[in-house]
């Protein structure tokens, strides 16, 4: 067998393959001989097939499965052995492809296409500066907070006159154009939030109402064509809001508003528990610090992302893009070209980044362990299982849901991809320079 590879240019090669006769024939001999001892055929004991029986017979086709395991084999190994560093694997050049006679006298050429991964010297260093934020609750912030728990543990009245944040419970009867009611039309009650109404106009019409007005409204204009927000008053699926009218009768049936809760310690030990805060001093301190435990997820996220981007651009890498598009078509032949163009460039940025990933993984000795997979996948599962219920699972019983959840080949992959992300961000801020920034919510949610 020979094995060569023809440089095309830096990204791209040919891989040649000829096979001769005495490469494959042990291998073929050996394989005919094995199924002829499985073999149950008329005429002959089950085992007792003569090999010359199944030469004639499925020799062919036995044949053509040995040369593409030979030739899987020896392309791996070729690729191990001399450490190409391929993108996607490698694709066979159909206009090459000879015709063969498969009767075990010849010799197979082949040619594979294969990308090769960019050159590049990791040089991370102090001299790479970003800002590590520290985000501060700004005022509108944690009133906006306080307000929302005060009304989650409000209490619900009926005053007469609707006002900007009341609930208006009405009925909704869809009309024709010149405003009048559509024959067989809808007629439905719903709950309509003024605040969540979008324009000004007809939040100040609904604003003032009473009970058995009646208004007309422009659903569409009043939600801004949010078709999620209108198929839920109206209690229908999405795609139906482009078959209904866009003008109702609005016939308000009673004005809801919820009273926000007292600042009390009845209030405060159903937040807290009893007696855990005791003044509204306590309390707005606990609000900021529950909100700015959140808000360093979005800072980690922030300089997270902040690192990736900087990368990125630090190296700016060249792919072999057409060949990487040729792989992703061959491997994915549901793939449409609009589709391919609409998702390579992030399949190429995230690629980018895996390749300066592995780079720093293999400079540094970056291991991953099997431990630090199952906690990773144990933390996924318990915030899950948090969101239906603030009890937390026993540790076993957590432990025994992570270990059948990465038994999925998918899970397992996309698991160990964040543990590795997270260890070489990790390491990446032992290295560069992080410059230390107080920004208040407010402000950081301006940034890009």
């Amino acid at each position: 067998m020979n094995i060569t590879l023809e440089k095309i240019d830096s990204l791209n090669s040919l891989i040649k393959v000829n096979i001769n006769p005495e490469d494959y024939s042990g291998r073929v001999e050996k394989a005919i001989k094995a199924q002829a001892k499985k073999a149950n055929l008329p005429g002959f004991r089950p085992g007792m097939v003569p090999p010359a029986h199944i030469k004639k017979m499925y020799g062919k086709n036995i044949l053509a499965e040995e040369i593409n395991n030979l030739l899987s084999d020896s392309l791996n190994n070729y690729i191990s052995e001399n450490k190409l560093e391929v993108l996607g694997q490698p694709l066979p050049k159909v206009e090459d492809e000879k015709e063969y006679k498969w009767d075990g006298t010849e010799e197979f050429d082949f040619v594979y296409e294969v990308g090769v991964a960019p050159e590049f010297e990791l040089d991370f260093s102090a001299a790479d500066k970003l800002t590590q934020y520290n985000i501060k609750v700004d005022a509108e912030t944690l009133e906006s907070r306080i307000k929302n728990l005060r009304k989650s543990y409000g209490k619900m009245s009926n005053p007469e006159v609707a006002e900007s944040e009341d609930i208006l419970y009405a009925e909704l009867t869809e009309l024709n154009e010149d405003g009048s009611v559509k024959d067989g039309g809808l007629v439905k009650t719903g709950s309509v939030r003024i605040d969540f109404v979008k324009d000004e106009e007809i939040k100040k019409a609904l604003t003032g109402l009473k009970k058995e007005d009646v208004v007309n409204i422009d659903l569409k204009k009043a939600f801004a064509g949010d078709d999620d927000a209108i198929a839920k008053l109206l209690s229908i699926s999405v795609p139906e809001v482009a078959n209904v009218a866009s003008n109702y009768k609005l016939e308000v049936k009673n004005v809801n508003r919820l009273e926000e809760a007292v600042l009390d310690q009845e209030f405060f030990d159903k937040l807290f528990g009893a007696e855990e805060v005791k003044t509204e001093e306590e309390f707005k301190a606990k609000i900021v610090e529950e909100l700015e435990g959140m808000m360093s997820q979005n800072a980690d996220q922030k300089l997270h992302d902040d690192i990736i981007k900087h990368s990125l651009e630090k190296y700016s890498l060249t792919l072999p893009d057409a060949f990487l598009q040729k792989w992703l078509k061959a491997t994915n032949p549901n793939l449409t070209e609009a589709e391919l163009a609409e998702g390579y460039d992030d399949f190429a940025r995230n690629l980018k980044w895996t390749l300066i990933e592995n780079k720093i993984m293999k400079a540094n000795n970056i291991e991953i362990k099997y431990e630090e997979v199952l906690d990773a996948a144990k933390q996924r599962l318990d915030a899950q299982f948090r969101m239906y219920s603030p009890q937390a699972l026993p540790e076993e019983q957590l432990a025994q849901y992570a270990v059948q959840f990465l038994q999925n080949k998918e899970n397992a992959n996309r698991i160990f991809e964040e543990v590795k992300t997270l260890k070489v961000l990790d390491y990446l801020k032992t290295v560069v320079t992080l410059d230390k920034n107080d920004i208040e919510y407010n402000k950081f949610t301006e940034l890009k």
